[in-house]
């Protein structure tokens, strides 16, 4: 049985997550071709890397105490996006990769809650992350960087209160 080589596909620089032109694939497994050969082995998969990253950012948003994930610019860029009627959200915001041909590094950028204890989140994060993109992709996690950008506190929320509101 003969294994073919797909060469790593690497970036220069991590692309940021939504950026377009920037979708490379990697061979998680390749195969040989062949009807002798079983069903399994016959072809290759490829994982494009927005597949790491959305696998990522949902696994970190999953976390409590996680409000929301991203710099201050793609945050507000984000929440205009949300607001447009038919618009899907970001859920790769905050998140870049960088996948090699069977390993991947990710990079998080985290806004979590007031009052939570920054590196049990973390930890959290990074456990969840690492869980669900090894075992969707088959990818090995070789190192999961978070970024705490900002704490959300109480009063900051959108939503006024009743009792500041001047009409029922």
């Amino acid at each position: 049985m003969t294994t073919q080589t797909v060469p790593a596909a690497k970036t220069s620089s991590l692309p940021q997550s939504g950026a377009r032109g920037t979708q490379t694939t990697t061979a998680v497994s390749s195969g040989v071709a062949g009807s002798d050969q079983p069903a399994a082995n016959r072809g290759r998969t490829s994982i494009a890397d927005v597949v790491v990253v959305k696998v990522a950012g949902i696994a970190a948003r999953e976390i409590p105490g996680v409000y929301d994930m991203g710099g201050g610019l793609s945050r507000t860029i984000g929440a205009v996006r949300d607001r447009v009627p038919g618009g899907r959200p970001n859920v790769g915001r905050g998140v870049k990769v960088e996948v090699g041909e069977r390993q991947t590094a990710i990079d998080l950028d985290l806004v979590v809650e007031y009052g939570v204890p920054i590196t049990d989140v973390a930890r959290d994060v990074r456990e969840n992350v690492i869980s669900a993109v090894e075992r969707v992709t088959g990818l090995e996690v070789v190192e999961v960087n978070v970024t705490v950008n900002d704490v959300h506190l109480p009063e900051e929320d959108d939503e006024p209160s009743s009792a500041d509101s001047r009409v029922e």
